[in-house]
């Protein structure tokens, strides 16, 4: 029997309502027992007081750049440097070379994460090649284990394909997960406009590329109460919007980076 006992951690569990200095008892993998002061013979102890024990954290936005940009990225460091971190599950965004838009990509994706130290989930394309013009096929998709469809990178361009995406996934369990900007108003755009951009001389993009697009994909949900998750909102508009979304129980979602 296998047992680890780790003393004096800050045990932080929001779903089951844990915020406390206690220890964990491990045996065979598996936690045992969860208390203070806990004594227990022939375990191996790590002292961990001024440490925090949580759940495995999970990043559903992650950019592992493979296939075909592994000079960024793979899946072997993307997950090492995941599970070092404490994040235990990753979902992988389909801006790869090929893109991954079909059950093919993705099952070589998966086949090649069986090793890895972290569990991956991909992330399929909303429309072929991120074109955003043509929608994937979602049902083969779901089948070949995608667990959400995103153009993440780029946005889906019209309002009506977007909707159309919306209630084809949301007809087979999955989500979309929208990069909401305009890209008639970037412009050509490299950073955020503002003083910085000014003082550097270089090209910036207006807040309102991005809440626009936040804005039109939030009008669908409340329009067809279809759900949609918004990645990596930058912008106070984007912020407030969503939050009034969701005081009136819009069913969207969504998530921000840290760059």
């Amino acid at each position: 029997m296998d047992k680890l006992l780790i003393k004096g951690a800050k045990v932080i569990d929001p779903a089951n309502g844990l915020d406390d200095i206690l220890d964990l008892l491990i045996i065979d993998g598996r936690i045992a027992k969860l208390a203070p002061n806990l004594k227990v013979e022939d375990a191996e102890i790590i002292q961990a007081v001024g440490l925090v024990c949580a759940p495995g954290l999970v990043d559903m936005h992650v950019h592992l750049r493979d296939p075909g940009q592994t000079q960024k990225e793979d899946i072997e460091s993307g997950c090492c440097a995941a599970a070092a971190g404490g994040v235990t599950s990753i979902a992988c965004m389909p801006n790869t070379t090929p893109v991954c838009d079909k059950p093919e990509i993705i099952k070589d994706i998966l086949t090649r994460s069986k090793s890895a130290p972290a569990r991956l989930y991909p992330v399929a394309a909303v429309t072929k090649s991120l074109g955003g013009t043509e929608l994937t096929n979602f049902q083969e998709l779901k089948k070949s284990f995608a667990v959400a469809v995103s153009d993440d990178g780029r946005p889906v361009l019209t309002a009506g394909l977007m909707m159309e995406a919306m209630q084809k996934a949301a007809e087979i369990g999955l989500r979309v997960l929208s990069h909401c900007e305009e890209l008639s108003l970037v412009r050509g755009g490299v950073m955020n406009s503002g003083e910085v951009s000014e003082l550097l001389g270089v090209p910036g993009i207006t807040r309102a590329a991005e809440d626009v697009g936040t804005a039109r994909d939030i009008v669908i949900a409340a329009s067809t109460g279809l759900p949609v998750h918004i990645c990596h909102i930058s912008t106070r508009g984007s912020v407030a919007m969503l939050r009034e979304a969701r005081k009136r129980g819009i069913p969207v979602t969504g998530e921000t980076a840290p760059h």
